[in-house]
């Protein structure tokens, strides 16, 4: 097959590719309307978010077998479109979860212990350890939103620190032993922790907004490595600003844009609630990293690579 390769990925993927008889070409720069203009000629096309694979991109796609994102979702395609064309649509979730799950744990020690505050705070010459005295895992209630790939490689980690993990999905059936699944009711209930591991659909989309924040029993711990349009960001300021919500570690943000490589060219563009999040001391921001490891790079190539083999 003839592949298109749109975006820099580790080089095994085009290695093997290769040794099993493929045509790469590469094109890091191509923009969506001169790929539209060549993409007749191939079989797939390789991509992680550069930019939107929409129905005038997949009629202009006459020969394609298949996409693949190196990447957990596939938000960026049109999936019923794509899949009425015959397209088979690859992605590779299993490829960064251990890294995402890693992500999370860290964000949840490090507001947990105010190791950020602390930090920037010895660095500037104060020794406040009472200001900064911490919590421990131990004895809490981590909620999952979420448990698929993503929310199992967390749970996972959590074992160990003796703190009850519950999660929700809308699926029947997947907790495990490393997690009960119950209720969204139940989860909002209990939880002195909520980590989001959900990928972006219309029913995620604003997902956790005031009334959502509201409906906690207790005030908790906000993780999100997931997709930062799930969460109403001006909500979640209200919710630190009344200590409804004690901390958030996000590592997506709602205002991302959809290369999720760029965030905003200037101050001006800067909307109030970003404003509030980047001087916050209980807050703690990553700019979509949690899945981007130098061990996952490998991984999501290799895997991205054995699915195009098993198909094809």
């Amino acid at each position: 097959m003839r592949i298109l390769h749109l975006d820099q990925n580790h080089p095994l993927l085009i290695e093997q590719l290769a040794n099993a008889g493929h045509e790469n070409e590469e094109n890091y720069t191509i923009s969506k309307e001169a790929t539209e203009k060549i993409i007749s000629k191939y079989d797939g096309i390789v991509i992680r978010s550069r930019f939107k694979i929409d129905k005038q991109f997949i009629d202009a796609a006459s020969s394609l077998k298949f996409i693949a994102r190196v990447g957990a979702g596939l938000e960026s395609i049109d999936i019923p479109y794509a899949e009425s064309k015959g397209i088979y649509l690859i992605s590779a979730p299993e490829g960064n979860r251990n890294a995402v799950g890693e992500h999370a744990l860290g964000m949840i020690l490090s507001l947990f212990n105010k190791l950020n505050q602390a930090d920037a705070e010895v660095k500037a010459g104060h020794w406040n350890r009472e200001a900064n005295r911490g919590l421990e895992l131990e004895g809490k209630t981590v909620g999952i939103i979420g448990y698929g790939n993503m929310g199992k490689a967390f749970a996972k980690k959590l074992q160990g620190f003796d703190c009850e993990v519950l999660c929700y999905d809308i699926l029947d059936n997947v907790g495990d032993a490393h997690a009960r699944q119950v209720s969204l009711a139940e989860l909002q209930k209990k939880a002195d922790v909520l980590s989001l591991h959900t990928p972006w659909t219309p029913q995620t989309d604003k997902m956790v907004d005031e009334g959502f924040i509201n409906a906690f029993a207790k005030a908790f711990y906000l993780i999100n490595t997931a997709r930062g349009k799930s969460v109403v960001t001006s909500a979640l300021v209200t919710a630190l600003q009344s200590g409804k919500i004690k901390g958030a570690g996000l590592d997506v943000l709602e205002y991302e844009k959809l290369s999720f490589e760029t965030l905003f060219t200037s101050k001006e563009e800067m909307p109030d609630p970003l404003k509030y999040l980047i001087t916050a001391n209980n807050v703690l921001l990553t700019p979509h990293i949690a899945g981007w490891t130098i061990e996952s790079k490998q991984k999501l190539a290799q895997t991205i690579v054995d699915k195009i083999l098993a198909k094809f």
